[in-house]
């Protein structure tokens, strides 16, 4: 049994298996399902008929948020692994607490990616191998940036996710707009980077599709838990320093 003020392991897991799960059904679900893109016969460019770069975004900001409103009081919300690691870096969450929510983080969106491709493998002529959304670099980035060039962008976006996180649950911040502010910039952060790197941020959710996508995703992926950490490392390291509290939450939401 748990309280409000000290959920359950079993709760925690729960809240962040369902909760990454969510964010990956919505954000890539969204680019596999909705973000529909046809070639113009003429010209020969993949001109986009669907909610295109714009809806993938605000699909992966409104996951965030519904999720965050609905379990930070049991988890902290997290969903992403460069998360909790930025939130243990920073002293909100105990580094023995790291691995169950990585772990957790990684099936549920796992789980999310299977049931992508199994409601994808359901429309005649859907192809998975480059078709489930994953991130890249090089070749297999949307626009053709350079692996230099996605590990800059991975790392600085990610940096400054965990530095909103972290100011919008900081114990002076206004409290019950924190999901509002984490959504919105994940929002903006996809906006900025689809074109790069397809947005990753989270290495749960680049791995949940990337086995499933193949052409290059799977041996690309190390870049997309590497670049995603180091910047929670940057951010988490560099808060308490800049901004310090001795009034915050035990774990973001």
């Amino acid at each position: 049994m748990s309280d409000s003020t000290n959920p359950s392991t079993p709760a925690i897991v729960a809240a962040e298996l369902i909760g990454t799960f969510w964010l990956v059904l919505g954000g890539c679900g969204t680019a596999v399902f909705a973000a529909i893109q046809v070639a113009d016969g003429e010209a020969g460019a993949l001109v986009p008929v669907g909610v295109g770069y714009l809806g993938v975004a605000l699909a992966f900001g409104l996951t965030v948020l519904t999720g965050a409103y609905a379990v930070a009081h049991i988890s902290g919300a997290h969903f992403n692994p460069a998360v909790s690691v930025g939130a243990a870096m920073s002293g909100r969450l105990p580094w023995s607490r790291l691995p169950l929510y990585i772990v957790s983080q990684v099936v549920g969106g796992l789980l999310a990616g299977t049931l992508i491709f199994v409601v994808a493998s359901g429309k005649a002529g859907f192809e998975a191998t480059g078709g489930m959304a994953a991130n890249g670099y090089g070749a297999h980035s949307p626009d053709g940036y350079s692996l230099l060039s996605a590990l800059i962008i991975e790392i600085v976006l990610t940096a400054l996710f965990v530095w909103v996180i972290l100011g919008a649950t900081d114990g002076r911040a206004p409290v019950g707009f924190a999901p509002a502010a984490i959504g919105l910039t994940l929002t903006l952060i996809h906006l900025i980077s689809i074109p790069i790197t397809n947005t990753s941020v989270n290495p749960a959710r680049s791995t949940a599709v990337a086995f499933f996508n193949g052409d290059g995703a799977p041996g690309q992926l190390w870049l997309f838990w590497l670049a995603p950490i180091v910047g929670a490392l940057i951010a988490g390291a560099l808060y308490e320093p800049l901004f310090g509290s001795r009034s915050r939450r035990a774990v973001p939401a």
